[in-house]
């Protein structure tokens, strides 16, 4: 491939890429490039080329040559603050162009004005494929003057090798997650448009890419080298469309630089996993343990204190009293040896027709999580790999249920041998399908209930939302967690459910058997196993009491809060859809104080739309009849990433790209969902609230993406806008950040993670990661202070709003709205008519002057309103 010359886009002064005032830029974190100081106003086609995107706000556009090589143009620095202002893009996505074409017209006066720079950097973004010979800098350039000269490296050449029928293409994977379930489906999705058969080779395996489990299997990886083989009629066509399809990313390719470490697989409960039962009376029953299968407490030292008394740490206050229930399926038994081909076949192919039906039934009206979970099994059942298995050991002679066992306990067990936890997810979501044919073969009812007997208190090493969908949790009445910490999901779910729970307890907590009677003190962090009978009586005493006021507290849900010398403090929920929305108006919730719109975005393969977020938030709004709806703009990043945004691996998320940083980072996705908001009616009951602010300026752009939005669909009437504290930064800072925004709301979970440097997620330090530290409540006080220097009102959505011991410090530190789970809210409601601000305030004093979380817990216990 011979060198590649691109000439200059702009008129003006061309500069080392070091030039640019900004490190994104001048440290090369996008590319390799050259600089130009605009003296004209429209950004020309340096080459010939296809044009990849246009940016939503005109002031960035990407391009591909036909030799591969990828090229970015950023007009100015800090200029999608001026949401399209100035900008006249004059492509769009997928035109191609010549050398010289006009591709985006601006107004370099109002640059000038308004941005931090003008200067412009053209940077090729896969430098790790080609060398800059030459640059023009230090000099004034016209348009179409040569400026880089660009070389392919060696081996970076994208050429395809004939062989015979077959032809074969080796690329360097750009996938910043490497090829996962959404880049294997979209794959198998483009392959079945061809007749050739293709596959994909890594270290000398190789996947049929129309089976998305066997393209997963590979282990591929950012930065891994692949080889797509096409053999058929229309072999090159496949062969262009599959490594082009690659090379573009798909939504997740990785920035220049960027390495992604390889996840290891998580260590909890599988569904369909477990010690199962044995099968003795099955001739030829499955193998044991070949599928996660965990046997308990086989040869381990007992570490269960003498006195029963195993510690945790609080997510879900509560009393309950019951036994143990452990998280674990029973293997479903099979015989190997079937009757005729013929009679297999059929009754597996209308086996797995049934359980195609159901899903597509229940992901027609499913929300959120389980949504997610129904496609992931819908992709799963209609791996052709799969049945192609179990249709050839059906043909050895096999039944059809060991037949498709078979089939895909391998691909499940290949998923987990690549040690992704992305993939080994994906194993367990493949048991749990597992179960679901099986249960169609044997004409069962696959609608399963993990049934326990009433007043099972759950024990599991780990717990993720998924694992409730097949729960009967009507009989549960608390849960504890081994891992995990008092943010965690599984916390946050406890507390949405009303269900006591401790997570953190350590590995103890395998020690116990099923059946074993417990009680559970979640307020008092603490698990007695074989409680004595005082103990038990006790805690009967206490269960009773708790009944009655949760009783009466739900009979005066309906009674505005108020402490018991009149002050008025907002009681609301913490909602993520209409169902919860539900709970709360009938739990006597006075409005959202949280809407989690990440369920909306996250587990799919695109970003909803305007019409479908409106729809969404429309539905809440309408439940909550009236009430004051508090939308959280999308907090994703971090430990909640969406597959479609091009957010690279990072060594430490939680400090990352997360938050409002990726709305600002991506202003489209901003704009549809300010928009979405707008459109609710009536006007006025949504106000909106920004996560993870840490300046006054991102509250400003946020401002100004909320004026463009409403000035472009015609909104006239005023929105709130306030902002989440969850930083230190924000907390100390308070008093500026409330002389612009509406009100504030502290997100406590995020707070005491950053304020005690302790990753919410790492079980190490879970015990220790405690709202009510005293660092964490002190900046707590100093937020209500800077908001009271403006007038604005603080309110709380984090975890401490749901923790009665929590409630009375926090109002005597100033709070005057509580947004807690929406089964809770009669309690608050009750706890808080009890309370008198002088108390409250000299109660939280002392709170301040403690030296530990522990202490002041221990102080909470012992205040008596």
């Amino acid at each position: 491939m011979k060198p590649l010359i691109l000439t200059s886009p702009l008129q003006g002064w061309a500069s080392p890429l070091e030039a640019v005032p900004d490190p994104v830029f001048a440290e090369r974190m996008m590319g390799d490039g050259i600089a130009v100081d605009p003296t004209g106003d429209c950004l020309h086609a340096p080459c010939d080329a296809v044009v990849l995107s246009v940016h939503a706000s005109g002031h960035a556009i990407t391009l591909r040559t036909a030799e591969g090589a990828e090229l970015l143009m950023h007009i100015g620095l800090d200029t999608v603050a001026l949401g399209g202002r100035g900008f006249s893009p004059c492509v769009t996505e997928g035109a191609t162009v010549e050398r010289g074409d006009p591709l985006i017209r601006f107004d370099l006066d109002l640059l000038v004005c308004e941005a931090r720079a003008v200067i412009t950097p053209v940077i090729v973004t896969n430098p790790e494929r080609f060398t800059i010979l030459r640059r023009e800098t230090d000099r004034l350039v016209g348009v179409g003057e040569a400026l880089m000269t660009l070389e392919p490296r060696d081996g970076a050449a994208d050429v395809a090798i004939v062989e015979g029928d077959t032809v074969r293409r080796t690329i360097v994977v750009p996938l910043v997650h490497g090829i996962h379930a959404r880049p294997a489906a979209r794959i198998g999705e483009i392959a079945r448009k061809f007749v050739s058969e293709v596959k994909i080779t890594k270290d000398e395996r190789d996947g049929n890419v129309r089976s998305p489990v066997a393209l997963m299997a590979l282990g591929v990886k950012l930065g891994d080298e692949i080889t797509i083989a096409a053999t058929g009629p229309d072999a090159a066509d496949a062969l262009a469309a599959i490594g082009d399809l690659i090379l573009g990313g798909m939504g997740e390719k990785a920035p220049p630089g960027v390495n992604a470490p390889a996840p290891t697989a998580p260590s909890f409960p599988r569904e369909g996993g477990g010690p199962g039962i044995s099968n003795d009376s099955a001739p030829d029953s499955w193998p044991p343990a070949s599928a996660g299968e965990q046997p308990v407490a086989v040869g381990k030292v007992l570490t269960l204190p003498a006195d029963g008394r195993l510690p945790g740490v609080t997510a879900s206050p509560g009393i309950a009293i019951g036994q143990a229930g452990l998280f674990r399926l029973a293997e479903i038994a099979v015989v190997r040896e079937g009757a005729d081909a013929t009679t297999e076949r059929t009754a597996l192919d209308a086996a797995l027709a049934t359980v195609a039906d159901r899903l597509a039934t229940k992901s027609a009206t499913a929300t959120g999580a389980e949504r997610a979970i129904l496609t992931a099994h819908t992709a799963l059942l209609d791996d052709p790999t799969l049945t192609d298995d179990a249709h050839a050991a059906i043909t050895r002679g096999d039944s059809a249920a060991y037949a498709f066992r078979t089939a895909i306990r391998a691909q499940a067990d290949a998923l987990h041998a690549t040690g992704d936890a992305r993939l080994a997810e994906r194993a367990d979501d493949m048991l749990d399908l597992e179960r679901q044919v099986l249960r169609a073969l044997a004409g069962e009812d696959l609608d399963e209930r993990l049934s326990f007997p009433p007043g099972t208190i759950l024990l599991a090493d780990d717990l993720l939302p998924s694992h409730l969908l097949g729960l009967d949790t009507a009989s549960i009445v608390g849960f504890c967690v081994e891992r995990g910490g008092p943010t965690s999901h599984v916390a946050i779910l406890a507390a949405t459910m009303g269900l006591p729970a401790l997570v953190a307890m350590g590995p103890a907590l395998a020690e116990i058997a099923a059946g074993t009677p417990l009680v559970l003190d979640a307020g008092a962090g603490l698990l007695h196993v074989a409680p004595d009978a005082a103990t038990r009586a006790t805690a009967q005493t206490a269960f009773d009491a708790q009944t009655e006021r949760r009783r009466a507290a739900l009979a005066n849900a309906a009674r505005e809060c108020r402490t018991q010398d009149g002050v008025r403090i907002e009681a609301f929920a913490n909602l993520g859809s209409a169902d919860d929305a539900e709970s709360a108006a009938r739990n006597g919730a006075e409005g959202c104080g949280l809407l989690r719109t990440e369920f909306l975005f996250l587990e799919r393969d695109s970003a909803p739309s305007v019409e479908e977020q409106t729809a969404d938030y429309q539905r809440i709004a309408d439940t909550l009849d009236g009430r004051p709806l508090i939308v959280r703009l999308l907090d994703i990043g971090g430990d909640k990433p969406a597959p479609y945004l091009p957010i690279a691996a990072e060594e430490n998320p939680a400090l990352g790209l997360r938050g409002i940083r990726v709305g600002l980072a991506h202003p489209e996705m901003l704009d549809a969902q300010l928009r979405a908001i707008l459109a609710v009616r009536p006007a006025g009951q949504c106000r909106i609230m920004v996560p993870m602010i840490a300046s006054l300026a991102e509250l400003r752009a946020v401002r100004t993406a909320l004026d463009a939005a409403a000035a472009a669909t015609g909104h006239t009437e005023p929105v709130a806008l306030g902002i989440m504290i969850e930083t230190p930064a924000a907390a100390i800072t308070a008093d500026l950040l409330a002389s612009e925004a509406d009100f504030l709301s502290i997100g406590t979970n995020d707070l005491t993670q950053y304020a005690l440097a302790m990753d919410r997620g790492n079980p190490a330090v879970a015990s220790d990661l405690d709202g009510l530290h005293p660092a964490v409540l002190r900046l707590i006080a100093r937020t209500c202070e800077g908001g009271a220097v403006h007038g604005k009102w603080t309110g709380v959505c984090g975890g401490l709003a749901s923790d009665p011991l929590a409630v009375p410090i926090l109002i005597g530190l100033g709070v005057t709205e509580l947004s807690s789970a929406p089964a809770l809210v009669p309690e608050i409601k009750a706890l808080v008519a009890t309370l008198t601000i002088d108390a409250c305030r000299a109660h939280a004093a002392a709170a301040m002057s403690c030296i530990s979380a522990a202490d002041v817990r221990t102080l909470a216990r012992s205040f008596r309103p």
